[in-house]
């Protein structure tokens, strides 16, 4: 192909290079005709640089210049020099390039949108259009930003003298809480492998098979309902320790954390991050996962309203449940439909009704509640939950669990409605979840299960409760929160095989089943194994709050939709009948 290579990049050039003859690469980004003078900003990975043609002094140039249109890929040589009117917001702006010769390296159709712009541009045109849509300065700089961040993993894990060893991706079906994605097996037909949803397993037994330190930079699968930050596959950070106890693996997190934001946003973090434990997280927050980059915590109202003539709350403490306040500042304002919706809002989370109190600018009390609450227990509940006059105090009875919860997501949703996460951008808050509950309960079917995964050490505290199947008990877990977005989860894990067969039996798993699923691990563990733990973190998850984004597939080259498909390639897709029966297996009867 005939076309001159570049001497430099569309970002590099500055005054320094004034009188130099350059060449670029790149695509025709914008194209301003003046008459007396071409204008066009060429854009290449690395910025955009202004060309100039000059009809008046090369006109071959300025018959090739009027031939060019929005992503055009070109090649042009010319002096640098000196712009009469700098452009400040852009890192080449002190300059232009005066075109000498030019070329077209390849036409361009008219784009499907402006790779210049991005506003009214649906999602689904974007994906279908990935390509164009990653050539955009924004996407591009989301994409370094996720790079710069593998190769600040590999080197810190490095430095700390971490192994990195590949895991299987054809593995056994294991249940780990998600769905599996399943392979058919061509060569024992009828069998299936199951793609990772995480290296969980492996790298435990890679600490029995004596490595100490493994880190990985792997891709896992889980075939579960998707949402804005879930992907059905996604990139995780995975680290493993022998020899270590909790306070080991987070000091090495937050040591790496640190390096991170530092080389990446030049941020300093805390020395130590912050430690909530579950109880008291969701006792202050209604949540697992809190953001603490503003204030307003929950108040229990439980001992206030304990003689109140209030049948909802009678009935809610009869039943040991709690009665939880959220004071949302200023917020008396809200109008009756406004409340309406926040009721509706909550009833997402189960929410039966929402009480709520306003204690209007003139001191006025206003409440469908108030009837059936003393003078003194409204004064009670402004103190505890220190409200002022202009205040709306929300209020949930239910169990304990669904009070917190559904006042924590009413914390996010009128902060976000308040404009207050616009005032904290650019600030991060650095926390730790520690001492999750070993197991949790189906909410359909009363069924335990692990609240983190079935090899999770339960905590020292409570082991002898353990072995004797209280499932009442703390495990020892960790999850990583940085501003409210779980980023990372671990624990230290169960490296005895008496307490990991406690744990199945815990699970309702038969030793036949057990066996049958988890066998060799069960073998394994009779051989020496270490006292071991780690934590993984969703490389995804890192790049979206570092590029200040709320949607997990801009910082993934090429995503799926929320239904799990990818609008560019179409995939998932159909397969010949034939490749089935090679698998052994056979398509579905078409619908009638």
């Amino acid at each position: 192909m005939n076309f001159k290579k570049r001497s430099h990049s569309c970002g590099q050039l500055s005054e320094k290079n004034i009188g130099e003859t350059i060449t670029l690469n790149g695509w025709v980004h914008v194209r301003r005709d003046l008459g007396s003078l071409i204008f066009i900003d060429l854009r290449d990975r690395w910025g955009i640089t202004q060309l100039v043609a000059e009809p008046d002094v090369n006109e071959k140039v300025a018959e090739k210049a009027n031939e060019l249109r929005q992503e055009y890929c070109i090649w042009a040589s010319g002096t640098v020099r000196q712009r009469e009117k700098p452009n400040l917001d852009m890192p080449t702006g002190q300059i232009e390039i005066v075109i000498e010769d030019l070329g077209i390296i390849n036409r361009s159709e008219l784009p499907p949108f402006e790779i210049s712009g991005d506003k009214n541009i649906s999602e689904e045109l974007k994906l279908k259009y990935r390509y164009l849509d990653l050539r955009r300065p924004k996407m591009q700089d989301y994409m370094a930003v996720r790079n710069k961040l593998s190769q600040i993993t590999h080197r810190y894990f490095e430095q700390n003298d971490f192994l990195e060893i590949e895991t299987p991706v054809l593995m056994k079906s294991t249940p780990e809480g998600a769905r599996d994605f399943l392979v058919p097996s061509r060569l024992n037909k009828g069998k299936f492998y199951a793609l990772p949803q995480s290296p969980q397993i492996f790298k435990q037994i890679l600490m029995m098979s004596g490595f100490e330190r493994y880190m990985q930079i792997v891709k896992c699968f889980r075939d579960e309902d998707l949402r804005s930050d879930r992907q059905p596959e996604f990139t995780q950070i995975d680290v493993e320790m022998s020899f270590v106890n909790q306070d080991d693996i987070l000091a090495m997190t937050e040591g790496f954390i640190s390096q991170v934001w530092s080389e990446i946003l030049d941020y300093k973090t805390p020395e130590t991050f912050t430690r909530l434990t579950y109880h008291e997280a969701m006792e202050r927050f209604g949540s697992d996962k809190p953001d603490q980059r503003f204030d307003w915590e929950l108040q229990n109202l439980n001992e206030i309203v304990s003689e109140s003539n209030f049948k909802v709350f009678q009935d809610v403490l009869n039943l040991e449940g709690s009665v939880v306040a959220l004071n949302a500042k200023d917020c008396a304002r809200y109008s009756r439909k406004q409340i309406d919706n926040l009721t509706e809002f909550a009833k997402k989370y189960g929410a039966k009704g929402l009480a709520w109190i306003k204690w209007t600018s003139d001191g006025e009390v206003k409440s469908p509640i108030a009837k059936f609450l003393s003078e003194s227990e409204l004064e009670n509940i402004k103190l505890k939950v220190n409200a002022e006059n202009g205040d709306l105090v929300l209020i949930s009875s239910d169990t304990w669990t669904r009070s917190h919860t559904i006042l924590g997501a009413l914390r996010l949703e009128i902060a976000k409605n308040e404009g207050i996460f616009d005032t904290i951008k650019g600030d991060y808050h650095f926390l730790w979840i520690v001492d999750f509950p070993m197991f949790e309960a189906d909410p359909e079917s009363g069924q335990s299960h692990a609240m983190h995964h079935p090899f999770t050490a339960p905590h020292g505290g409570d082991l002898e409760r353990f072995m004797q199947d209280d499932k009442d008990i703390r495990s020892v877990s960790h999850d990583l929160v940085i501003n409210g977005a779980e980023v990372a989860g671990g624990s230290m894990r169960i490296h005895q095989s008496d307490t990991q067969r406690q744990m199945f039996s815990a699970l309702g798993m038969s030793e036949e089943d057990a066996r049958d699923k988890f066998g060799f691990l069960l073998e394994a563990l009779k051989y020496g194994t270490p006292p071991h733990g780690g934590i993984a973190f969703g490389l995804d998850r890192l790049v979206m709050i570092l590029c200040g984004t709320d949607n997990i597939r801009d910082v993934i080259a090429f995503p799926k939709t929320t239904s799990g498909t990818s609008l560019m390639d179409e995939s998932p897709g159909n397969v010949d009948v034939e490749q089935l029966k090679e698998l052994g297996l056979m398509p579905l009867p078409e619908k009638q």
